[in-house]
């Protein structure tokens, strides 16, 4: 027992190691990439430190002090001139506009570069990957009820582009749950193919020979497939009585309830109207439910993408294909969940700051610890990926203090061959930084509450 103890908290505190190096290495990166734009385009770097609070040890080189800081929760690269004016020659304001936008925005650039090198090392551990074309469905399959087809390929999903499967999971999860007709035949057909499927684990024996399991399958499969291919409800009804009573007669039973579906006013579902490619041409089909169920510990439910796609091959372009196409995603997933916030389809406790991501690294590394230790790191290596990109895209955007902001006044620099007084853009920053600050502190008080909540 004690070993076993031991031994938890030395793998808990490698994988908190591990986390908080690449959580470093984000830093690192960002900040390293203002430093080497900064030494390549000749301005000064007075101190490039990693971590923030009081330093732990440094040293100089050259005109530059390197520092490691006591707290590892971020960095800087202190450039001469770059908040203050300076004379010196070699000060980021004395720079070349074009050589201080290149300064700018390298960090983000560098992050993005991050995620792009982190989702290759997930990408090539994969056997195989999934593409957007249906290849089958589950007995228990919503969507299968409501249009889509095996041999469908995905290419929108209420709207938004299907370009891998990443994309597919991302507008799927992302969609709204809705209040919907409990009437409905599709809903009918969903309560029948559950209640067919739930009389088989009634019937089910582990004393029965593989061949008649097999025959009890095919007897489910095709009540599912006719229930599936309903028009009403009591066409729908009739599938589920005739192949209820096929089941029970295979195994000799015939004492028994035939299944009941319950019709309720409403029902909670994720739906959601897709586009798909089927045999050569563009389809729309609306209103397509996913599998909605509620789990104990929730009263909103949650979604399962409920078909299968058919795989890709693994090779050297899909590998390289994949990394991009799935980085992509994410970058088109960061952009679609900003838009949704500024839209309000999503709200203030959708958004974490770092309480809640590192709560997210450890739920996801505890769930990869109960597969194996490898499979924590590369969850935890996914959530850093995630991370990296989103931080990359976070600070191009043109809002005051981030580097996307002050990417705009040496644009409007650019445009109008000189400067934005250095007072104004100190004002507009400093209003940015306080209005993040405030931000953060409210995402962070809303973090710890939920985490203890």
């Amino acid at each position: 027992m004690g070993k076993k103890f031991g031994d938890g908290i030395i793998t808990t505190a490698a994988l908190i190691i591990i986390g908080v190096l690449l959580f470093e290495l984000i830093i690192f990166l960002h900040e390293g990439g203002h430093f080497i734009t900064a030494k390549k385009s000749g301005i000064k770097v007075n101190e490039f430190a990693l971590g923030m609070g009081p330093k732990i040890f440094s040293f100089t080189k050259g005109e530059t002090t390197y520092s490691l800081r006591l707290f590892p929760i971020g960095g800087f690269c202190a450039m001469e001139g770059e908040d203050e004016e300076s004379e010196n020659p070699r000060a980021f304001n004395n720079a070349k506009v074009w050589k201080r936008m290149i300064v700018v925005i390298a960090g983000a650039v560098m992050n993005i570069l991050l995620g792009i090198a982190l989702m290759f090392v997930i990408v090539v551990q994969q056997d195989v990957y999934s593409s957007t074309t249906i290849s089958a469905f589950p007995e228990m399959s919503y969507s299968a009820n409501c249009g889509l087809q095996t041999g469908d390929t995905f290419k929108k999903i209420n709207g938004y582009d299907i370009l891998n499967a990443k994309d597919i999971s991302f507008a799927i999860a992302t969609s709204q749950v809705q209040e919907v007709d409990g009437k409905e035949v599709n809903i009918y057909k969903q309560d029948a193919s559950i209640a067919l499927c739930r009389a088989y684990s009634e019937v089910y024996s582990e004393d029965y020979s593989d061949e008649k399991l097999t025959g009890l399958v095919k007897i489910i499969q095709d009540g599912v497939n006719h229930i599936n291919s309903a028009k009403t409800v009591s066409e729908a009804e009739k599938y589920l009585s005739d192949y209820s009573k096929k089941l029970y007669e295979a195994v000799g039973k015939t004492d028994y309830t035939e299944p009941q579906i319950e019709v309720k006013e409403t029902r909670q579902r994720y739906r959601a109207d897709i586009e798909v490619l089927r045999n050569g041409q563009t389809v729309t089909i609306p209103d397509v439910d996913f599998y909605t169920y509620k789990t104990a510990d929730s009263d909103k439910p949650s979604v399962s993408i409920d078909f299968y796609t058919e795989p890709i091959e693994k090779n050297f372009f899909t590998v390289i294909s994949e990394t991009f196409s799935q980085s992509i995603s994410i970058v088109r997933s960061v952009w679609s969940t900003l838009a949704g916030l500024v839209q309000g389809k999503f709200t203030f406790n959708d958004v974490s700051g770092p309480v809640g991501a590192t709560s997210a690294i450890t739920q996801v590394a505890s769930k990869g610890l109960e597969e194996s230790f490898g499979t924590a790191v590369n969850n935890i290596v996914f959530m850093m990926m995630v991370i990296s990109i989103n931080l990359g895209i976070v600070n191009m955007l043109p809002f005051p203090a981030l580097d996307g902001g002050r990417f705009v006044f040496l644009l409007i620099e650019a445009i109008r061959k000189k400067p934005v007084p250095r007072k104004y853009e100190a004002y507009v920053n400093a209003a940015g930084m306080a209005l993040l600050f405030l931000f953060m502190i409210l995402i962070t008080i809303k973090d710890v509450w939920q985490l203890f909540a």
